[in-house]
């Protein structure tokens, strides 16, 4: 398949809804399928998450008031259960074995995106939900603010001895575990991060070069579809940018994260100066949350392989 033959084959792919997995695809396919039905209800969850800052307010103001100290409790603790669910679904997210399918032997990671059409829409769906959760939790204060509360307002009441309602919902060992994920600037994508590189340690028989070029060759097409007026001219919706944005930014991480030196060394597969011109060329506040996904969640953008240009375009 020559170069714009593959960039219209994957323009078709990610704006195709209705992929269909081959025979051999459908194991995979279902198995991701189940836990992506469940992404968007998470981002709704997400998106409609308001935390319970005045009541925590009022009872930390007033801690002898026992009603404003029950009324903060009672507005956190079904919180926390909505954050338990979002951790729980990263832990089913890190799970999921599709990079197995699309670096396999012996094909390319071209031949790979062509023949597993429907995984690695699966795969650039997966990224965008991953992306989509960081940016919305980044803006969001409260989430750490009510887990904070929760966690002091847990001991205390263990240390005097206070029964405790719902604490089987989260125990004190998913409690740290939790805090941990969410003290992360971008805890979905260092769940991702870690799945991605646990992967490609525990499969030393797989060519390294298997998931790099993957990962490179979807950040090229992404990045090529976003800057040729040509492609870019039949994105039908705004929906589609965001969508290929994320996806874009999503295989740098990981690529960064994976590859021994990076993405933004100068032997990088991956067009670091192209693909940040692309994101700055967007609308300020549409961008900024992937910006700074690029500046505090890769490994190798403070070393000093990576060049002054490139540094100075993220500041």
């Amino acid at each position: 398949m020559n170069c714009l033959c593959m960039y219209m084959y994957l323009f078709n792919m990610f704006c195709c809804l209705d992929a269909q997995p081959t025979e051999s695809e459908k194991e995979i396919y279902n198995q991701v399928n189940v836990v992506l039905k469940d992404a968007e209800g998470i981002l709704e969850d997400l998106q409609s998450y308001r935390g319970a800052g005045h009541e925590i307010r009022e009872a930390i103001q007033h801690p002898n008031d026992e009603k404003l100290q029950e009324k903060a409790w009672g507005a956190v603790v079904p919180l926390v259960g909505k954050l338990k669910k979002f951790y729980e679904f990263s832990q089913r997210l890190g799970k999921l074995s599709l990079l197995g399918a699309l670096t396999s032997t012996p094909y390319s990671p071209t031949q790979h995106l062509e023949r597993e059409q429907a995984l690695a829409k699966q795969f650039a769906e997966i990224l965008h939900f991953t992306l989509r959760f960081d940016e919305l939790k980044m803006t969001n204060p409260a989430i750490q603010n009510d887990f904070s509360y929760y966690r002091r307002t847990l001991s205390r009441m263990r240390i005097n001895n206070v029964p405790v309602e719902g604490e089987n919902e989260v125990n004190n060992e998913l409690a740290n575990r939790m805090s941990l994920f969410y003290a992360e600037a971008t805890p979905m994508l260092k769940t991702l991060s870690d799945a991605t590189t646990k992967f490609v340690s525990e499969n030393k028989n797989l060519p390294i070069e298997n998931t790099t070029d993957c990962l490179s060759t979807m950040a090229s097409v992404c990045r090529v579809m976003l800057e040729t007026p040509e492609y870019r001219s039949r994105f039908t919706n705004e929906d589609t940018v965001s969508f290929c944005l994320r996806v874009m930014v999503g295989v740098i991480i990981l690529y960064d994260h994976v590859h021994p030196v990076g993405a933004f060394a100068k032997t990088s597969k991956i067009d670091m100066k192209g693909c940040i011109k692309v994101l700055k060329d967007q609308p300020p506040n549409s961008v900024e949350g992937l910006l700074n996904a690029l500046r505090y969640t890769t490994k190798h953008l403070n070393d000093e392989t990576t060049s002054k240009q490139i540094k100075s375009m993220l500041q």
